[in-house]
């Protein structure tokens, strides 16, 4: 019966969806007071059935109820009980489930926050709400995740080994809050489009802020979990390969960091104001479409592992209504939409449009080098690869553009500014990037321009942020934000030009006794031995990382079989002094007890997820900052009357 529970749930939480955006659009209107309290109420309801449906698949597989056939597709009675539970989501419909289970909370997340509800939230709830009747009817229609067997396997397939790791059971999640938290920011924009007057005003922004923060907090760790997955996994030695499906993360927070820049000013001076609103639609259409790319089978990726190319056509017709719809909206509205306030070529508010600018070019550089492979194919039937040289050429020299900026906007005051004073203070970090460029010039080799100037830019970077934290001591904590995320980009674009031009690599057959070097590193291989895992078999290879004559430690990578799953994965062992990894991958056995050896010499790898952290940590701080702010002011001085 658990299966035809999590059924029925799902269909209370579709008409509740219903009730929800009903009330909710009804609610914008003057003197709805029933109809927002309605609204809510089916927000909270709506909430609770996806979970209880949620609990129930859950459930399913950890029992292992072989007759609901997702289980039997994507569990198997030997797996570790963690990977079970992240099997829930690693399959088309129990993601499409997760997606709608995290929808359901960022629209409680709305209601609970503005429980006075006045007319945009009341809007913004009604938008929500249509947003999650359309994927409840997709996940009903096309994707039911309780669909059952008859007669119930006595064994499940299993779950591909690859996603049988504990950065792959946190990252999708983390990646969903980021990708269906941009709804909620999407929702507000389009409220204000509907009430008419927010548009006009910067209420919607202000109101949607928090949703952006984290929203981009969630995405960043997000990214961050998959490219250290891609890392530490798949036996590559790299951590980013500008695969699709990676990009498909990568667009949604490119537009998403330039809402972020986009909102602040409209809320602070009035600027930006249409612009932020197709940002805010922008940034959830990336959103719709990474999901497309991933969800639909129209691209072959390591990371596609939950597609299903029948149902791809569904979630095009979702985008193209989501879209659409919003874009008709904003045409409606757009003749009695006015223009931002002005301000002076010398201001914040510049700094923050060209912010913007280059954050576009970069989302526009990727989302064609994604898209127009699939585009030719689809015309011609000519298949091409897109990969490196192409972000290189693109890419990079848009977003290093951006970098040189980052530390200007923060000096300079908002509607005018002093251009002559902003420099000034800028002169500790400018001898910081020239200090940070003399030292990779004298160390590195060989020698780089590229990485000498990413260097000297990081530099540039955690520099200003070291002025803006001292300058700022004594100050609230969410004053350190902005300092804390442009720092994090610094020590991020450290760690990947260190891994990327200086990364050394050795691969040799090795027998028992033998030593081999790369780097500054010698490695002795002790042999193989067999082990037995839970749900696998593994050939553990025993390396001794040599100090002189002694054994510093000793490094461990495996080949591992699923016999369940009739796959092998490369399980690698990593030894990281903080600032350098040595990087392990055992490959083929070439008999005799001889075995296929790749080693790398990553620099300031672990620099990449430090940065990473740091990014995230200053959108932390400024969401903490926004969120003491609302609770600071009183319900009845933010909700307007009736």
């Amino acid at each position: 019966m658990t299966g035809e529970l999590g059924q029925l749930a799902l269909c209370f939480a579709l008409a509740l969806s219903l009730v929800m955006a009903a009330g909710g659009l009804l609610g914008a209107r003057d003197n709805a007071l029933t109809a927002r309290r309605i609204a809510h109420g089916a927000t909270m309801g709506m909430l609770v059935f996806v979970v209880l449906a949620f609990g129930v698949l859950t459930y399913g597989f950890v029992v292992s109820d072989f007759s609901i056939a997702a289980v039997a597709s994507n569990s198997h009675t030997l797996k570790p009980l963690i990977y079970k539970i992240s099997g829930v989501w690693g399959n088309h419909e129990g993601s499409m489930l997760l997606w709608v289970l995290v929808l359901s909370f960022y629209a409680a997340l709305v209601a609970g926050l503005n429980r006075g509800g006045d007319h945009l939230t009341s809007a913004a709830l009604g938008v929500q709400g249509l947003l999650a009747a359309a994927f409840l009817l997709f996940i009903l229609f096309t994707s039911n995740p309780f669909l059952r067997l008859d007669p119930a396997p006595f064994e499940g397939a299993g779950l591909n080994p690859l996603l049988q790791d504990f950065g792959l059971a946190v990252h999708p999640p983390m990646l969903y809050a980021g990708y269906v938290g941009l709804s909620a920011s999407f929702s507000y924009a389009a409220a204000a489009l509907i009430v008419g007057g927010a548009a006009q005003s910067d209420s919607w922004a202000r109101a949607a802020r928090p949703f952006m923060l984290l929203a981009w907090i969630a995405l960043t760790c997000g990214i961050a979990l998959g490219s250290w997955w891609a890392y530490y996994e798949l036996g590559w030695g790299g951590f980013w390969f500008w695969d699709p499906v990676e990009n498909a993360s990568l667009m949604p927070w490119l537009v998403a960091t330039a809402l972020l820049h986009s909102a602040l000013a409209t809320e602070k001076s009035g600027a930006f104001r249409t612009w932020s609103l197709l940002l805010a639609i922008a940034g959830f259409s990336m959103s719709l479409i990474g999901t497309f790319l991933v969800r639909s089978g129209v691209l072959s990726s390591v990371h596609a592992f939950a597609s299903d190319p029948t149902r791809g056509f569904f979630i095009m017709v979702l985008i193209f209504c989501a879209i659409g719809g919003a874009l008709a909206l904003f045409a409606w509205r757009a003749p009695t939409l006015k223009g931002g306030e002005a301000f002076e070529p010398v201001s914040r508010e510049t700094t923050l449009l060209l912010n913007n600018v280059f954050l576009v070019a970069a989302c526009a550089a990727v989302f064609v080098g994604t898209l127009y492979p699939l585009t030719l194919d689809a015309i011609t039937g000519e298949k091409i690869s897109v990969g490196p040289p192409y972000y290189a050429a693109t890419f990079a020299p848009i977003f290093f553009a951006l970098l040189l900026l980052v530390p200007l906007g923060p000096r300079l005051g908002w509607r005018r500014g002093n251009l002559k004073d902003a420099m000034r203070t800028l002169y500790p970090a400018l001898g910081l990037a020239l200090v940070a460029a003399a030292l990779v010039l004298l160390v590195a080799s060989p020698r780089f321009l590229t990485g000498t100037c990413a260097f000297a830019v990081a530099g540039w970077l955690i520099g200003a942020s070291a002025i803006d934290l001292f300058k700022r001591k004594g100050a609230r904590a969410s004053a350190f934000a902005a300092a804390l995320a442009h720092a994090g980009l610094g020590v991020t674009l450290m760690g990947v030009a260190g891994t990327t031009l200086w990364r050394s690599e050795a691969l040799t057959v090795m027998g028992p006794g033998e030593t081999m070097t790369v780097g500054p590193y010698t490695l002795r291989f002790d042999g193989v031995t067999a082990e037995q895992g839970p749900n696998y078999r593994a050939s553990r290879a025993h390396i001794a990382l040599m100090d002189g004559a002694n054994v510093k430690t000793m490094m461990t990578p495996e080949q591992r079989i699923y016999p369940a799953e009739g796959q092998d994965t490369s399980d690698t062992a990593i030894h990281t002094t903080g600032f350098t990894d040595l990087y392990l991958a055992l490959g083929d056995d070439r008999g005799g007890g001889r075995w296929t050896l790749r080693a790398y010499v990553s620099p300031l790898a672990p620099f990449i997820w430090l940065g990473a952290l740091v990014m995230a940590a200053g959108g932390l701080l400024s969401l903490w900052g926004r969120l003491r702010l609302r609770s600071a002011v009183p319900s009845a001085a933010v909700q307007p009357a009736e």
